[in-house]
């Protein structure tokens, strides 16, 4: 296995996720979009988008941009679900770009963090995971919330799981993937 393997498979996994979680949202009136819920933000629309800013962070760092805290300058920038798919859509397909150019010494280049009065300082693998956690975490909570709407949350913790290979492949499918493209392997 590559040292970019894993850090690949978990991106594609994290687009995966943010197209089922965003997919099933869309099934929502924007009044239960908006609705107060209980979670660390007050609503389905106020923790995706938190997850969208926070992505939009980062990924401009990793691409040595110098975006910092201008990220979070609107703590909402979509107010439908349907804004918040295409622009979720586009961060993961830069967060793939960043992935798919490393190699074993990019995953070692040192990223500058932008946090306004000072600048960060790290490892672009660890970077990365931090990310990845970040989305993870918020994800579950966007998950929970979902449970109290009139829409079934997605499954969401089957890391391409083998059972759902056919539901696998179209959603890949709209997503513009294969699994060897996930696995970095040759088309054939």
């Amino acid at each position: 296995m590559s040292d970019v393997l894993p850090f690949r498979a978990m991106a594609y996994n994290n687009a995966w996720a943010n197209h089922r979680l965003l997919t099933a949202c869309l099934r929502l009136s924007q009044d239960e979009f908006t609705a107060k819920r209980t979670g660390f933000f007050p609503s389905l629309r106020a923790t995706l988008n938190h997850i969208l800013i926070i992505d939009h962070f980062y990924v401009d760092a990793m691409e040595g941009g110098a975006l910092g805290p201008a990220a979070w300058a609107d703590e909402e920038p979509c107010a439908t679900v349907a804004a918040l798919k295409e622009a979720q859509a586009a961060v993961d397909r830069r967060l793939l770009g960043v992935v798919e150019a490393l190699d074993a010494a990019g995953l070692q280049r040192i990223v500058s963090v932008h946090r306004g009065a000072s600048i960060q300082r790290e490892q672009m693998d660890r970077l990365l995971l931090h990310l990845f956690q970040h989305q993870v975490h918020h994800r579950g909570q966007a998950h929970a919330m979902l449970s109290g709407t009139s829409v079934s949350p997605p499954q969401l913790d089957e890391f391409f799981a083998v059972g759902e290979a056919p539901l696998r492949a179209a959603e890949f499918a709209e997503l513009g993937w294969t699994e060897k493209r996930v696995w970095g392997e040759a088309e054939g």
